[in-house]
């Protein structure tokens, strides 16, 4: 899961990351930074699709949340017995309360001091 986290979250964390530094030109002095090559990019892929460079940044976030939200759909599958025994824990708990695996029930919040 672990692996799977940084799998996903990596490679996003790293293109929204470059993303926005350069499309407000926060190039620190390099030039994979700078609003040209970020303008450069986006017209080669724009020409090599053959639509509006302006429209793959809005393409590419539809794809980052379908993505997500597939790759969320897989792990509650795989994970879909223990959320069935949590979610039933949860029915059966006696509000402001929630059952753990030993049985006891414990406060959902820290009491106030």
């Amino acid at each position: 899961m672990r692996y799977l986290f940084w799998l996903w979250f990596m490679p996003l964390a790293l293109f929204w990351g470059w993303f926005g530094l350069s499309y407000y030109d926060v190039n620190f002095g390099l030039t994979v930074f700078s609003r040209d090559l970020h303008d450069l990019v986006f017209h080669i892929y724009g020409s090599l699709l053959g639509i509006d460079p302006a429209r793959i940044p809005v393409l590419f976030l539809r794809a980052c949340i379908f993505d997500t939200g597939l790759i969320f759909a897989i792990v509650a599958f795989r994970k879909r017995r223990e959320i069935r025994r949590w979610w039933a824990a949860r029915k059966a708990a006696p509000d402001g309360a929630m059952r753990v695996e030993s049985g006891e029930t414990v406060p959902a919040q820290l009491p106030a001091e």
